[in-house]
């Protein structure tokens, strides 16, 4: 079955006009991106140019896609837009909540036992409202949206950061918020700042044990985690048109890593082949029309830097494989680089745990090029010294794995477990034994995110990034430190012995099969169906408007807390044993903050309550604060609110009643989601005014009444002593932003609409 063919092939109809519209008025050849952008306006044909990195610009994404821990808080808010279907092809999936603990078959079992309620609920709302539902098992969102409904040339959200993964076969898609969803699920624009762009050369061809995944290793080294903030990566080149699409994915999943908006490549034979593969030859015939317009144009990618604001050049002949970390993703290390800086650092190089899967790395190819590895060792009689983990992609994947013997491959190693097609322990769902001593060790994974917590939920679990065979490699020595190029092996027989560099399978040589694919299709009028949420469930919660700004200056206010360093939402809002309360407000609020270090104090999760001098968890002095009906505001770091998209880290502060966010600079998503909210998202005009801001202090905003677009606001900071600071803070807001604070979100301001 070909999902939204008719969709598809209408985009695709428009495609011709509207590029010779956006020629016409750019004036210039155009890269991939804009064609894509540019396609996609709201107002339909362009009329004008965007500036990248200043111009808003309103667009119409194709599809939505939402997985189940933020689909929950998504769909609560798109019940109070008063709409009866959603007006775009919408997709939800089950793949956040599952554990990874024992092996697939329990722990999915268990999953479904303990989420029960959450799962009907998504069942029931996605059948009321036209939305497709992809059943617990079904697979990783990003795996199963790149086989059923990614298409080249097309634009679409996402309520997860590593929607980007889509780019792989020629999508603009991007990560958002859930008020971003319901906006484009209720029929209305979707706005974005139009993104700058860095374009990414690659040049010759990966051999040998060098992988995809060490392409997007070696970007993150490049930019950092901030590096990509406000742009779109797009991929060109030589090197580009050898990658597999699923590869493509790979590296565009990671992007999310660097804060770019997205990443894409242009149109190629990599992603015929994959659509084919896939069941989707009648998409490839419709972007085969059009396949000109499917990539940047010939003179772009012949100069880039007349073209792109940034180039970068990488050489797959010559990249080596990486590991990236501990505890930030762009800690880039070539492999052969490895054991000096390890010991330099300190960093534990035994490994107990090697993981294998997530939205990055679980597809047929990447399964294919591991399990090579593993037989490869068997062969030569090497036993594996680390547990090795596995989460297939999809249901589709790990059939058609099992079909072609990977997983039995796998099961040759005793210890190796196979886990649901799920996220598991890429998002922190792992029961991993003994974690909870919080002994200092090192896990090694084809993950994305490696942040202090994460996995396992142990802050001393130091946590490296690579391929799934350099994984495999690892696992089989149990060893940071080792290097399958260079390095050798102790067989049982007391042989020293290297291992064969990694083989694989683009695509499933008989083909893809399933026999449940775990797709649940909409009812075709949904207006009989009931959606039941029980006022004393502690898991689901029935939102309640915010209220709207009163019109006056916010005075009075408290610091909550002064973050030092990376917060990132893990830190403002974690995932792992939170996640069962995402469709809580109130039960999930009691999360915020809890992991970010007080500057005041270095510690987390303890701040000072100046109603009574004490110290206190974060959410206990804020509910006091809210309850007093005193006002506060959080202070940040750098890149405040990297990493995951998950709205709840701007929701839980607006609903215990922070009333701004003041921060040295923000991720982009995290930015939006506060705008989202009604809630201010400050930056400071001078960075260093950030010391200045004392613990005692009360916070008054002077012209918060002259709230306007490309206008400072003032903050005057009055310390215990009487001394004052006057502080300037920056803000992004433009008008339409401003009237959702002002309504007191987004969403209000969309059912103010409706009525009017």
């Amino acid at each position: 079955m070909i999902f939204d063919i008719d969709m598809i092939k209408k985009v695709y109809e428009r495609y011709p006009e509207r590029i010779a519209a956006a020629r016409q008025i750019v004036g210039k050849p155009l890269t991939l991106s804009e064609k894509i952008l540019y396609t996609h306006l709201w107002e339909g044909n362009a009329t004008q140019a965007y500036e990248r990195g200043n111009s808003y610009v309103d667009f119409a994404p194709d599809r939505v896609a939402m997985q189940d821990a933020t689909a929950q808080m998504a769909l609560l808010q798109f019940m109070q837009a008063g709409k009866t279907k959603v007006a775009v092809p919408s997709t939800a999936h089950a793949d956040h909540l599952i554990q990874a603990k024992v092996g697939a078959d329990k722990d999915l079992q268990e999953g479904i036992n303990k989420n029960s309620e959450v799962f009907n609920f998504l069942s029931s709302v996605c059948d009321k409202y036209g939305i497709g539902f992809w059943k617990p098992g079904a697979g990783i969102i990003h795996q199963v949206v790149l086989e059923n409904y990614a298409f080249p040339g097309g634009m679409m959200i996402g309520t997860d950061s590593h929607t980007v993964n889509a780019g792989g076969l020629g999508m603009v898609a991007i990560g958002v918020g859930g008020a971003d969803a319901v906006d484009v699920m209720a029929g209305m624009a979707w706005e974005l700042k139009m993104p700058k762009l860095i374009g990414v050369k690659l040049t010759g061809k990966m051999n040998g044990w060098t992988s995809a995944k060490d392409v997007i290793l070696k970007v993150a080294g490049i930019l950092t985690v901030k590096g990509g903030t406000g742009c779109i990566i797009e991929y060109f080149g030589e090197g580009a048109e050898s990658l597999s699409a699923t590869g493509k994915g790979t590296i565009c999943n990671m992007g999310a890593e660097v804060g770019a908006t997205t990443s894409t490549f242009g149109y190629d034979d990599s992603m015929r082949r994959y659509l084919a593969a896939t069941g989707r030859q009648e998409v490839v015939d419709a972007a085969d029309k059009i396949a000109e317009h499917l990539t940047g144009d010939a003179e772009v990618y012949a100069n880039p830097e007349q073209y792109f604001d940034q180039v970068i050049e990488i050489n797959l002949s010559e990249l080596a494989p990486h590991l990236n970390g501990p505890f930030t993703p762009d800690l880039a290390t070539p492999v052969s680089e490895f054991k000096a800086k390890a010991e330099a650092n300190g960093w534990p190089l035994e490994v107990e745990w090697a993981l294998i899967g997530s939205c990055t790395n679980s597809s047929y190819e990447d399964l294919s090029r591991a399990a090579s590895i593993v037989e490869d060792a068997v062969a030569k009689g090497v036993k594996p010294k680390a547990i090795l983990g596995i989460n297939p992609g999809s249901e589709q994947v790990k059939f058609t794995a099992e079909r072609d013997g990977f997983l039995d491959s796998f099961r040759k190693f005793e210890n190796a477990r196979i886990f649901t097609n799920a996220c598991g322990p890429c998002i922190g769902q792992w029961d991993r034994e003994g974690a909870e001593k919080g002994e200092k060790n090192s896990i090694i994974h084809s993950f994305n995110r490696n942040f202090a917590k994460r996995a396992d939920g142990n802050p001393n679990t130091h946590a490296f990034v690579a391929s799934p065979e350099m994984v495999a490699a690892i696992a089989i020595s149990g060893r940071l430190d080792f290097n399958p190029i260079t390095d050798t092996l102790t067989a049982e027989n007391g042989e020293q012995v290297k291992l064969n560099e990694p083989k694989g399978s683009e695509l499933p040589a008989k083909g893809f099969a399933v026999e449940d694919n775990g797709y649940q299709a909409p009812s075709e009028d949904g207006s009989s169906v009931v959606v039941n949420v029980s006022p004393t469930s502690d898991r689901l919660q029935l939102l309640e408007e915010f209220p709207a700004w009163d019109g006056k200056n916010i005075e009075g206010a408290k610091v909550l807390i002064k973050a030092f360093g990376k917060c990132t939402t893990d830190h403002i809002s974690m995932a792992g044993p939170w996640l069962k309360y995402r469709g809580h407000l109130d039960n999930i609020s009691n999360n915020m903050l809890i992991g970010a270090v007080n500057a005041y104090n270095m510690e987390t999760n303890k701040v000072k309550n100046l109603l009574t001098g004490e110290y206190g968890e974060v959410p206990a002095v804020q509910r006091a604060y809210k309850a007093a009906g005193i006002p506060s505001i959080v202070v940040g770091d750098q890149n405040y609110g990297e990493g995951s998209s998950r709205e709840h880290a701007a929701m839980e502060p607006r609903h215990l009643g922070v009333k701004a966010v003041l921060v040295k600079s923000f991720a982009r998503i995290h930015e939006t989601n506060l705008k989202k909210q009604g809630m201010l998202g400050l930056t400071f005009a001078n960075e260093s005014d950030y010391d200045k801001i004392l613990e005692d202090d009360t916070v008054n905003f002077l012209d918060l009444d002259q709230f306007a677009p490309g206008k400072q606001l003032t903050l005057e900071f009055v310390h215990a002593d009487g001394t004052k600071d006057i502080i300037m803070a920056n803000h992004t807001y433009n008008a339409q932003q401003i009237e959702w604070f002002k309504a007191g979100s987004a969403l209000n301001l969309i059912k103010l609409q409706e009525k009017n």
